[in-house]
């Protein structure tokens, strides 16, 4: 495997079928993040579970992006979702951090960038 080829989850068929799967299991194209992508966002996500803030992600491909959702519990909505759009990538930058409350905490070109909006900078407390 190469660091910018895909991570590829294989998807379950519903019942009845659906014309968007291919013989091997997996969706015809999807946009997916690749490594080095998840490599990034796994490091933040393990820096938030070992704080004991985050518990549970999910990862949906879609056709238009691909979305990282963060969770407290896994039977809440999600905290954050981390959205790969790549039609967006001219305009404002193909990566997102959404909260959620649906705004957008920071979007840009760069996923290390965008993803430091997760990351709250530390504070003085005065006792």
């Amino acid at each position: 495997m190469s660091e910018t080829e895909p991570i590829v989850l294989p998807l379950v068929p519903r019942a009845g079928g659906d014309s968007n799967f291919s013989e091997g299991g997996a969706r015809r194209g999807g946009i997916a993040f690749d490594r080095r992508e998840l490599t990034q966002i796994l490091n933040v996500y393990g820096r938030k579970v070992a704080s004991g803030e985050w518990r549970d992600y999910a990862i949906d491909t879609m056709k238009e992006k691909a979305v990282f959702s963060v969770f407290r519990r896994a039977s809440e909505f999600p905290l954050y979702r981390i959205e790969k759009a790549p039609r967006l990538a001219r305009r404002q930058g193909a990566y997102s951090v959404i909260a959620a409350t649906g705004m957008i905490l920071k979007r840009g070109h760069d996923l290390a960038r965008v993803l430091r909006a997760l990351d709250k900078g530390l504070c003085v407390v005065e006792a």
